[in-house]
């Protein structure tokens, strides 16, 4: 019997997702752009579905862009201010842990001009506030640093960061994909201009997520996806309706019950001898451990079938270790006596086992 627990990859769809969804798969499939009555039924379902993000968050609906997921939201934020700057470039300031997607966007925003800090964490993947201060530049236009770590669980200092943006007038959007609905997020308090969000993190479905856009129809963002005029011009495309209701109810109804697999687990991995990484601010659903030597990863792979990752699962096809384990020091031979448990942040119905 295997256990799944690579939750930080991807979670199912929990019964009531999936029961909010099932109407407009099949009856109620008309396009929510339309004029006539079917097509506002639609677009009603996908504002109410708006309003529940925004109100997460303390957002204005009209903030909240629908994307295909956080990839995409994280690419709109970041080139869609980029190319506000295309002729005069610019800097921007991240950090070497981000999420590839977000490392990529800036590998391509280099080649076309653009320069980039990535900030090196310290040993538990923590981002300083001082190295961020520091890195500021006269052209920087953009801070972009993730809320919680995918891989470490460590909880970045975002809102102190915020202020940092807020006091030197630069742009600042983080990739909240692994803490949004698992931890508090108010964008004023935390002053974040932007951040993007998943809906298969939280028992939502595949394939649609948002990009939350402080002032969006003033931001002057460059869309990477022209279409009909959807969501205020910023991203093209029919609305997806039953992705987007499903987003919808994955947060109006995110578990707040306590797993009790938390304890089962923590029991059962103490039989082994490994450190845990990340230090002491990490969210409790997600364990990088790194096993004292190869004779204690051969007990555990041995004693154990669970479904876990070496890494990100964006890295498990790859034979090289993990950007973020080089990063806070890690050598060849110690990433690969690491991996990355990362359990349900609380009970569902439908738990897979």
């Amino acid at each position: 019997m295997f256990e799944y627990f690579d939750y930080a990859a991807s979670t199912p769809i929990s019964d009531i997702v999936l029961e909010r969804m099932q109407p407009w798969l099949q009856h109620n499939f008309s396009n929510p752009s339309a004029a006539h009555s079917y097509g506002k039924k639609a677009y009603d379902a996908i504002e109410g579905a708006r309003a529940i993000i925004a109100d997460k968050i303390g957002a204005m609906p009209s903030e909240i862009i629908f994307t295909s997921g956080a990839s995409e939201a994280n690419n709109l934020a970041i080139k869609g201010i980029a190319f506000k700057y295309i002729e005069q470039k610019g800097h921007i300031i991240t950090s070497s842990i981000e999420h590839k997607c977000i490392l990529n966007c800036c590998a391509f925003l280099e080649k076309i001009g653009f320069e980039v800090t990535y900030i090196k964490p310290n040993n538990d993947g923590l981002i300083s506030i001082e190295s961020v201060f520091e890195a500021i530049q006269p052209n920087t236009i953009l801070i972009s640093i993730h809320h919680v770590n995918n891989e470490l669980g460590c909880i970045q200092p975002i809102a102190d960061i915020g202020h940092i943006a807020f006091d030197n007038n630069i742009l600042f959007h983080t990739d909240a994909a692994q803490s949004f609905c698992k931890l508090d997020i108010d964008v004023d308090t935390m002053n974040l201009d932007m951040f993007s969000l998943s809906g298969h993190k939280i028992f939502g479905p595949k394939g649609i997520g948002a990009l939350y856009i402080r002032d969006s129809r003033e931001s002057g963002l460059i869309p990477l996806i022209h279409g009909g005029g959807q969501e205020l011009g910023l991203r093209g495309g029919t609305y997806p309706t039953p992705l987007i209701v499903g987003l919808g109810a994955a947060v109006e109804n995110f578990p707040k019950t306590p797993n009790q697999l938390q304890y089962e687990f923590e029991k059962s991995i103490a039989r082994y001898t490994f450190l845990r990484n990340g230090g002491t601010n990490v969210v409790p659903t997600i364990w990088n451990i790194t096993f004292n030597n190869d004779d204690e990863v051969k007990r555990f792979t041995h004693n154990q079938s669970w479904l876990i990752s070496q890494g990100s699962a964006c890295n498990a096809m790859s034979n090289i270790p993990s950007h973020v384990l080089t990063s806070i020091g890690f050598d060849e031979e110690k990433a690969r006596r690491t991996f990355r448990i990362s359990l349900p942040p609380y009970h569902i119905n439908d738990e897979l086992s």
